[in-house]
């Protein structure tokens, strides 16, 4: 069983990994209406992986349990310690990704907040924005 979740937890965070891959390369080509619709694809993989997680923890203490005085380490296969690596590697390749898409993400938001600013200025009242009112929202200038 613990060999199966490993697999299967491995598998969640590599499609995490292909997500969020495409997800950078269609912020860095301006092609955002599929990057949300993504994020719940990604929310069911972190929700699935999370849970896999947990029955992969509930294994290791089992074991853990039934052979007390033993290091895990010991008790573990070839396999499983390889699976735990590969796990291991996964997310950091996953943070790493997800690191790079944060800067993108912020660089976008400041551009449409720098944008929006400049098309509808706001006047500071004490430490608070005002908004503008409608009216003067546009103002030609002849």
């Amino acid at each position: 069983m613990l060999h199966h979740y490993l697999q299967s937890a491995t598998k969640d965070i590599q499609s995490l990994i292909e997500l969020t891959q495409t997800d950078i390369v269609e912020i860095k080509e301006a092609r955002h209406h599929h990057v949300q619709e993504r994020a719940k694809l990604k929310n069911d993989f972190i929700h699935s992986f999370q849970t896999k997680k947990t029955l992969l923890d509930g294994e290791l203490v089992k074991l853990v349990e039934e052979n007390q005085g033993k290091e895990l380490s010991e008790l573990l296969g070839e396999e499983e310690k390889e699976g735990l690596s590969a796990m291991k590697e996964e997310l950091a390749t996953l943070h790493k990704l997800n690191k790079e898409y944060a800067k993108y993400v912020v660089i976008v938001g400041e551009f449409y907040n720098s944008l929006l600013e400049s098309m509808f200025p706001r006047e500071m009242d004490g430490y608070h924005k005002s908004t503008p009112k409608p009216a003067s929202l546009l103002k030609v200038r002849a």
